[in-house]
């Protein structure tokens, strides 16, 4: 395997030359581009461009010139800001240069974020005494230890010519091929996502699913990434240079993931980066070791008030997926089979927030086939490219585009008196201690807590629901915490993804009551104004306990008052959940009834109930005058006609 491949676009690589003042940097570039050391170089160069066919990616480098005055510190900073590369000049005679490297230069862009790779040039070597000798390894070694942002070092001399085109190569080399990403300096090893990348394509290449690449996998594979095919000598070669390092790197059906993987570890060790970087680029990679936006879908155009869903072809995929993965036949991936499922992704997406908790897991901890799709579900509805991404990654081989489908808009939803739509997104209101988180654990299946833990940040819950026609839909409830409410409603959008809200009150405590019927008024006036009405229902949590005095009064004239059904009472410690979460689809399913009305918004529509009475009216009577006085015309003429 052999071969070079290029992350740069058309622009190409932008190497931006910074350091000390009088280190070389000017000479540095006027020789590299020039191939001769200029008698007498300008403060600062403007932008330099190297011959395209000066290395052989053949892609375009220019190369930025920097002053470190005072003066011109905002433009420096812009410059590093824009860089692709920063070479960082020291002057070999001037040790106090170097110790700038690590004190000043090295810090500062650590604090200006500037997060590309960093080439450490010695330069006019020639200026350094014999009587000094240095080792560069030995000088820089816990530099680099420190600052691993730092590619390569490397001394040189424009007045001798020593070394000055590899200054810019391995430069570019940094941006087109860097190590970071790859390989773990520290440990010697394959990074993880490296490693999860790498055995997705081996995947993608072992046609036959035997678990390793035949000789004909081989030299597809080779044509693919290199255009060019492997001669039987080299395949032979490949697999004995990998089975005198790794026994298991090869069997008799061919080269194992382990010997694929171990390959790549050896061209990277040997400083062959381009070629693992050319196989990752053929298989739609970037540089965060992440699917380019071009192998996916393009960004979903829609409304706020349009939903995004699975198609029926992905979840056909899923459910494939989800027995091929359930290794021990228990009904329920659990964590290791998860684990697994999810190898040949950058990591495992439900690790982390707000998918680690949101669904329901079986006495073992494992995710049951509900569980799994209904957690597919969620990161649809939060975030569709990335879902569609991570189906790519663990083996989705349709049309990105048709794994997901946009619904129809709700407010079109609203006159038709019906929806299609299969996940339904429930935003759960309510004061602190209301009894909203144990609504959502016992959604999941979890126990009640004792303890009182508040909620600060918005947290989802996710499940599948029956319905009594046996039709099942998902439910995504999304906890909105108290302090969260405001700055919610601060936005026009805000009630646009939500298909029913429901809001809690601990119906023991009339100071919850009151808040909840607050927000309860703030939720229903936005959706008046800006048209994203949502249906809406109260519960009255804590029915375990003595309602406060007024509660069935109170909590009936305002759901009168606002045209919605009655409180649902439940208890979460007891258990009793009335039916709530078929009640909740059930409310979605008919997104034009349970919605609530304002006394204002009563008011607009007695206003505009009127207008339209006057505007009949005037249109009634404008009839009438143009029928009159076309009859009128038409007596007129008949007398003329007489006359």
């Amino acid at each position: 395997m052999a071969g070079g491949g290029s992350a740069a676009g058309a622009a190409g690589v932008r190497i931006v030359v910074a350091g000390d003042a009088k280190t070389g940097k000017s000479s540095l570039i006027v020789t590299a581009a020039a191939e001769n050391f200029p008698s007498n170089v300008p403060p600062v160069l403007p932008p330099t461009r190297l011959p395209e066919d000066l290395y052989p990616d053949r892609v375009p480098v220019t190369i930025i010139d920097t002053s470190s005055s005072p003066e011109n510190r905002g433009r420096l900073v812009e410059e590093l800001k824009r860089a692709d590369a920063v070479v960082l000049t020291y002057a070999c005679d001037r040790p106090e240069t170097l110790d700038r490297l690590s004190t000043y230069w090295l810090p500062e862009l650590r604090r200006l974020e500037v997060k590309v790779p960093v080439i450490v040039v010695g330069c006019m070597l020639d200026k350094r005494a014999d009587q000094q000798p240095v080792s560069l390894e030995q000088v820089m070694s816990p530099i680099m230890q420190h600052f691993r942002e730092i590619e390569t070092c490397i001394e040189c001399s424009a007045v001798n010519h020593i070394q000055i085109p590899e200054v810019f190569y391995y430069a570019q080399k940094a941006v087109l091929h860097p190590t970071a990403p790859l390989f773990d300096q520290e440990q010697q090893v394959l990074k993880p996502r490296c490693v999860r990348a790498l055995k997705r394509i081996f995947i993608l290449c072992d046609h036959d699913r035997d678990g390793a690449l035949s000789d004909a996998e081989l030299n597809d594979f080779q044509v693919k990434c290199f255009n060019a095919p492997l001669q039987p000598s080299e395949i032979v070669g490949v697999k004995r240079v990998v089975q005198e390092k790794l026994r298991e790197g090869v069997d008799e059906r061919g080269l194992t993931l382990t010997g694929f993987l171990f390959l790549h570890a050896l061209f990277i060790e040997k400083g062959r980066l381009e070629t693992t970087w050319t196989v990752l680029r053929k298989f739609g990679y970037n540089n965060e070791i992440r699917l380019r936006d071009d192998q996916l879908p393009p960004p979903i155009k829609r409304y706020p008030d349009q939903s995004v869903e699975l198609t029926i072809e992905a979840m056909e995929f899923l459910k494939k997926i989800f027995l091929t993965y359930d290794i021990d036949d228990d009904g329920a991936l659990r964590s290791a089979e998860l684990e697994d499922l999810f190898s040949t992704a950058p990591e495992n997406p439900w690790n982390e927030a707000p998918y680690a908790e949101a669904a329901e897991k079986t006495a073992l901890g494992g995710l049951s086939i509900d569980g799994f799709l209904s957690l597919w579900a969620l990161m649809t509805l939060l975030d569709p490219i990335r879902s569609v991404e991570t189906l790519i990654y663990i083996g989705y081989g349709g049309d990105p585009a048709s794994a997901i489908r946009v619904t129809r808009r709700r407010r079109l939803d609203r006159k038709k008196q019906q929806t299609e739509r299969t996940v339904y997104q429930c935003f759960v209101f309510g004061p602190k201690e209301s009894g909203k988180s144990a609504l959502l654990n016992s959604f999941v299946g979890r126990p009640f807590p004792e303890e009182y833990i508040p909620t600060t940040t918005d947290r989802y819950a996710v499940n599948v629901v029956e319905q009594l026609t046996g039709q099942k839909k998902t439910l995504v409830l999304r906890e909105i915490p108290e302090e969260g409410v405001k700055e919610l409603l601060s936005k026009r959008d805000a009630l646009a993804a939500c298909d029913v809200a429901v809001f809690v009150h601990d119906s023991s405590r009339e100071t919850s009551w009151q808040k909840a019927t607050e927000m309860l008024v703030d939720v229903a006036s936005q959706g008046e104004a800006t048209g994203y009405e949502v249906p809406c229902l109260i519960v009255a949590a804590k029915d375990d306990l003595d309602p406060y005095l007024t509660e069935i009064q109170d909590s009936t004239r305002v759901s009168q008052d606002m045209g919605i059904e009655a409180p649902i009472p439940l208890s979460a410690k007891l258990g009793d959940f009335s039916n709530i979460f078929p009640r909740i689809v059930r409310a979605a399913e008919h997104p034009h009834l349970s919605i609530p009305e304002t006394s204002a918004g009563k008011s607009r529509k007695h206003y505009h109930r009127l207008i339209n009475r006057s505007l009949v009216f005037v249109s009634v009577g404008a009839a009438v005058a143009v029928v009159g006085f076309a009859a009128y015309r038409v007596y007129a003429a008949r007398k003329n006609s007489s006359s």
